[in-house]
This record gives C-alpha cells, structure tokens and sequence, in this order.
C-alpha cells in the first residue's frame, strides 16, 4: 500500500504515538514551574493575582499531566511489541535510564501532586509551595533522563558490545554523551516557551474579546518576558547544537541543508528554500546565499560543509522532510523572537494591553511552540536514519518483524483511539483556557490560601458551568 512496508508502518505508528505525547510533557514542564513561580509571588507579595492564576492554570496542568502519563505508557511498551530487536541489543542503557525517570522523577511528581492539586487548604503555605517546587523539579528530572537516553542513541559512548549487545562500561559517559547537554538544554527551553506561548495567546484572546482585568494582563505580561527573555536564549542554545551535530552527525547536516556537494574550495552556500531530490541527488528550485552556510554553520568563510555525496546512499537521511521540518522550526523561532521584541516595543508605548495587530499575532502563535518542538523531533529522529543507534544499529535490524497486515492494523487502530482520547481532552483544556480565570477565586469566608479550612479544589470541576447562550468559541470574534 503506497509503497509502504512493515517496517514503514512500525515507524509511522511510534512516531504518530510520541507526537501526541510530546504535546502534554513539553506543556507540563512548562506550567509546573509556571505555577512554582506564580505561588512563589503570590506569597511573597500577597497579591491575589498571582493566586488566582495558579487555581486557573494549575487545571489545566492537572489535565495535561494525566494525558502525558498515559500517552507515555504505550510509548514505553512500543520498545517490547514494535522493536524488540532494539531492546535486545540496547536495553541494558535504555532500560535502566527509563527506570531512573521513573525512580526519581514519576515517583516526586506523583508523590507530591496530590498535595499540590487538593491540598491548597489543608497544609500549610511553606509545605504547598515546596510541594508545587518538587513537582516542577520532577518534570526536569524527568526531561534529564529522557533526554539522557535519547542522547546516547544519537551519540552513544560507554559501552562495549559482547554477544551482539551493549554492555555499559561507564555509566557517566553513558548518561554525558557528547550531545546530551545540548539536546537537554534545547528542549527545556522549548518547552518553557511552549507554554509561554500557550499562556500568551490565552491572554491575548481574552483582551481580544473585550475581557480586560488584572489577572489576563499579568498573563500576557509574564509570556511575553519570557518569549522576550528566552527566546534569543534558545537560538544561542541552537547554534551550539548544530555544531554539535555536524561534528557529530554531519549526513544529519547535509540533510538538513539540502546540500549534496562541494565545489573544489568554495564554501558552502546556504540554500534558503528549495525541494531536495533524493532520486536525482540534488535539490531543485533553490534560492542560495553564497558562503553563508559555512558562517553559520562552521563560523567560518573558509570551511566547508560535508555534503550528501560524500555519504553512501543507503547511509543518507531523508533530506525532502528534514530540510523542511528543520526550516518550519527555524521560522517559528524567529517569529517568537519578533513577537518578543514587538512586546517591549509596545509594552515602552504603554499599548502592550490594547495593540489588536500585536494581540491577533500573539493568538495566532498559541501553537507555534508545540508545532516547533514537533518540527524540531522529526529533524532530530529522522536525521538519525537510516541508524536507530547511531553507527551501531540500523532502524531495518530494530523492528519485531511483525507481519504488514499486523502493523496496518494496531496502527489504524491507535489512529481512531487516540484522536477520540486525546481529542477530547485537549477540547477539554480548551474549553478551560475559554473560560478563563476567576477573579479572587477562593475568598470565601474561611478561604486564602493553604492551611485554612476549605474545600479543596478540584482540577477537573472548572468548566461545568456551561458557556452563556450565544457565545462564540471563534478566536476572532470579540465583545
């Protein structure tokens, strides 16, 4: 069918699963150390703002946890049904870095999630708030050892193999591969202005609509610090993961670049668009810029940049989708930084609150994060093929060898499952992002804050009151 055989399907299925589950994490992260910081205000100024903001967010972080957890079961038991060849020769590093996350970071973050959800008046503020703290720490944690055997995999060290298996040799270098500190960096970071953006646009829809108060506006001041802050931070980050990678992995460069050969010691250009051809070795209709692939690439106007040629064939990435999804992740970079620099531009005028140009940009980038971190996983992993363990093991050898018919079906079937699952969940956080936040939530009489008696919130309570008749969801329509 289309061209496409078991081996195709066992990798659009794990691909389709993880980038559905990379969604709910990334946002996480983010949050949890949004609501960190949000308590933390809140008691250190006793501001009802900041209070008011952590009740609203803190829903919506509830909902996305529990689809992050259970989308991030299947991913684990992929590795034994799909690709048990993979867990036969590698899971003496994978199996044990995956253990680790859950040792040190599920247990932290389940452990103290409960108090952070439902004991807002039931202990004191000190131990609320290190319990929100812990579970932000957590999700990091979680990020360090996902990234850390992810990392080995592009870039594996510490090991010997005996008996056609890895046997790690030296845990250290194992978990500090040469590319884990910047695939670490990068991805935390992404996730931080995921969630920025998230915020952001929330807010930005909100003033869209004509619905103007203290908590909207602290939202969007906040997302865009950060967006102003961080996203600069994250090209820096990304430049000194592409020297890594070119030292690295430089087929996954060429692939990006669209780049096939060198002429004798030109340097190399940067081919801005075009349509990489992977039968005729070339890329058609491409707009260059000479020399400046080398500057940005080696720092250099007189190095050169390896090129797909040099490379056999069956050892050559997918240039057509790398080169695009690497450009989709690119731009949306540059759009935050923009929309960073408009912030402060506007926010020095005083018109921060009331640009409709600036707000409709903020609400169109709601998702710009989520897609570049999407966009930036499929550069990373299918820049890694033709090797699942780089130089080590071929994506070919990994599989289970599970018949056409057999991936045809569990694939089609996690299609079906997982739109209906997680499409109503995410509808669901949408539905609470509309609602928005509730101004001096919790003042009741015997209400303020942890340790006073009260019913404890629950996460999942927010949206049953349905929206007043007549109300539009569409993002452009405003009071």
């Amino acid at each position: 069918m289309f061209g496409l055989e078991a081996l195709d399907l066992a990798r659009i299925q794990f691909a389709f699963t993880i980038s559905f589950h990379i969604v709910f994490p990334a946002i996480t992260i983010g949050l949890a150390s949004y609501l960190a910081v949000l308590e933390g205000l809140w008691l250190r100024t006793n501001e009802e703002v900041y209070r008011d903001l952590y009740h609203f967010w803190s829903k919506i972080f509830a909902v996305n946890f529990g689809m992050g957890v259970v989308s991030g079961l299947v991913m684990a038991y992929q590795f034994g049904t799909n690709w048990s060849a993979f867990s036969d020769f590698a899971g003496a590093v994978t199996g044990p870095l995956l253990t680790y996350e859950v040792l040190t970071a599920f247990f932290l973050e389940a452990g103290f999630l409960g108090v952070m959800l439902f004991g807002w008046n039931r202990v004191g503020p000190g131990l609320h708030f290190f319990s929100t703290v812990m579970v932000a720490v957590g999700t990091l944690i979680s990020t360090f050892w996902i990234l850390a055997s992810n990392s080995w995999m592009h870039t594996p060290q510490g090991f010997e193999i005996i008996d056609g298996r890895v046997i790690p040799t030296d845990w250290f270098a194992v978990v500090f591969n040469p590319s884990f500190p910047y695939r670490l960096a990068h991805m935390a970071t992404a996730a931080f202005l995921a969630t920025a953006f998230f915020v952001g646009s929330s807010a930005a829809w909100h003033l869209l609509r004509g619905r103007d108060n203290p908590a909207i506006r602290r939202m969007l001041s906040m997302a865009m610090w950060m967006a102003l802050i961080v996203a600069p931070v994250q090209a820096v980050i990304g430049d000194f993961h592409g020297l890594n990678t070119l030292e690295y992995q430089p087929a996954k460069i060429a692939a990006i670049e669209g780049h096939w050969e060198n002429h004798g010691d030109e340097p190399t250009p940067l081919i801005l668009f075009g349509w990489p051809d992977m039968d005729a070795e070339e890329t058609r209709f491409k707009l260059e810029i000479p020399a400046l692939g080398s500057l940005i690439l080696t720092h250099s106007l007189d190095k050169q940049v390896p090129a797909l040629k040099e490379f056999a064939p069956e050892d050559r990435p997918n240039s057509t989708i790398v080169f695009w999804t690497f450009r989709i992740m690119v731009g949306l970079g540059l759009l935050m930084i923009v929309t960073g620099l408009w912030s402060l531009w506007l926010r020095m005028r005083g018109g921060l609150y009331a640009s409709r140009p600036f707000l409709h940009m903020v609400v169109w980038m709601g998702p710009s994060g989520v897609i570049a971190i999407l966009a930036g996983w499929f550069t990373t992993e299918i820049g890694r093929q033709p090797w699942v363990v780089y130089g080590l093991m071929r994506t070919a050898d990994a599989s289970s060898g599970h018949s056409f018919a057999h991936m045809s079906l569990t694939l089609g079937l996690f299609v079906v499952v997982y739109f209906a699952l997680f499409g109503a969940g995410i509808s669901y956080v949408m539905r609470l992002v509309r609602k928005g936040p509730v101004i001096n939530e919790g003042k009741e009489e015997g209400a303020g804050g942890p340790g006073q008696q009260r019913t404890p919130a629950r996460p999942l309570s927010a949206a049953d009151e349905s929206f007043e008749e007549g109300e539009s969801d569409d993002l452009g329509e405003r009071n």
